[in-house]
């Protein structure tokens, strides 16, 4: 378990705390870039921090602080100019790198006021890459944004599930450190709904972990397991599954975990797959809602919503509180990869202290490229596989919103 003190330290976001600091030493999507083809402006809430991001008449994007500086009226409101974003209430204008451009009521007696060159905004950097709008926070100068693979894979026909998480990051994060889950969760009980449902016909067999380990790489954390009945030859073991420190998972999909504030995440199932003959494709990305249970079905289960993964750990992880008490816990043997997770955050942290870079900042272009990050699915599949089918069943009551290429969502 651990103290008060430390899971305060793990949990805070605000700039200005140890955690906070890290965490604004990588990029997270924003939005997806279509969004702003609808709207110009999204609100957008990160790392704690209310901010509006937009596109102008001129092609640029901007990511500045919610309120406007001069009445802290609204910018989701603005108007974009061809360059820049125009406050509703008074008319000032702000640019990408905050600059304020006008503020036109101090120029009422004919004479250009300065007034303008002396007002800015918070503004923050932001990039197109993948069809999505990635967003840095931190300190100058920036780090490359990472190119992952399916980021930049070309001819290959991209889709995003987006869903906001009534929990804490590292929750969802520490699942993925939890190798046991997949047992218990994703087949145990996915049969026990699968029942409650009336679908004991596609009762799932349960496979028991042998053996889990666990090995730090320069991207994160590789999550190895070997099944009952399996060998050390299986990929699950050769090659294990890879997590990016600290909020992405790697397998058929990325899964990246923005942390908003201190309660809520807003979560990406992003996946890229290579068109079959080569074609070139739109370079448009599918947006779907995942459908989850929500805080107040957890008197009143909606076993229609928890016959996949997603659905199943999005409940295993906001039941836990909007920020899990983990000087309550009591961790056991088979939890040595969220011990080691919580020891690389606090080591990452005193990194930052340093003024040194953490685990898994680019800044060699030479190296970011196209990032090829191994997983299990590159040795032909793996004893996991069958765990796809999970995530094939389309709960009843969604509505038609639950994607099937959830089934790579591999826990």
């Amino acid at each position: 378990m651990l103290t008060a003190e430390e899971n305060r330290i793990l949990t805070e976001v605000a700039a200005g705390t140890p955690m906070g600091e890290l965490l604004r030493r990588y990029w997270y999507p924003v939005a997806i870039k279509s969004e702003l083809d609808q709207e110009p402006t999204k609100w957008v809430r990160l790392l704690g921090e209310s901010l509006v991001l937009y596109r102008d008449l001129s092609g640029n994007l901007g990511l500045i602080a919610e309120k406007c500086v001069h009445r802290r009226a609204s910018l989701i409101y603005g108007a974009p100019e061809p360059v820049g974003l125009r406050c509703m209430y008074h008319g000032w204008v702000y640019d990408h790198t905050g600059r304020c451009l006008e503020t036109p009521a101090e120029d009422m007696d004919g004479a250009e006021s300065t007034f303008k060159d002396r007002v800015r905004i918070t503004a923050y950097p932001v990039q197109e890459l993948g069809g999505l709008i990635w967003a840095y926070l931190g300190p100058q100068p920036a780090p490359l944004l990472p190119r992952w693979e399916p980021l930049v894979l070309a001819n290959a026909a991209r889709s995003v599930g987006t869903v906001t998480f009534p929990c804490h990051w590292l929750q969802i994060a520490e699942n993925n450190m939890d190798p046991v889950h997949v047992e218990w969760l994703h087949r145990r009980f996915d049969n026990y709904v699968l029942q409650r449902n009336g679908r004991s016909d596609l009762k799932h067999e349960v496979w028991h972990h042998a053996k889990m380990d666990f090995e730090v790489f320069e991207y994160g954390i590789i999550k190895k397991r070997m099944w009952a009945g399996g060998s050390e030859e299986d990929t699950d073991w050769t090659i294990g599954h890879p997590i990016l420190f600290p909020n992405i998972q790697v397998g058929g999909q990325l899964q990246i975990r923005v942390p908003m504030d201190e309660t809520s995440t807003w979560y990406l199932y992003y996946r890229a797959k290579p068109t079959t003959n080569g074609a070139p494709v739109s370079d448009d990305i599918r947006r779907y809602d995942v459908p989850l249970p929500g805080l107040s079905d957890i008197g009143h289960p909606r076993w229609d919503l928890l016959d996949n993964n997603s659905g199943q750990d999005s409940l295993a992880c906001f039941s836990q509180g909007l920020i899990a008490d983990r000087t309550q816990e009591k961790l056991a043997s088979s939890d040595r990869g969220i011990i080691l997770f919580r020891k690389l955050l606090f080591e990452n942290i005193e990194k930052v202290k340093r003024g040194e870079d953490p685990m898994g900042v680019i800044r060699d272009p030479a190296k970011n490229v196209c990032i090829h990050i191994a997983t299990e699915e590159d040795g032909g599949g793996s004893k996991e596989e069958g765990l796809r089918n999970v995530g094939d069943r389309k709960p009843t009551g969604s509505s038609g919103k639950y994607d099937p290429l959830l089934a790579g969502a591999a826990s």
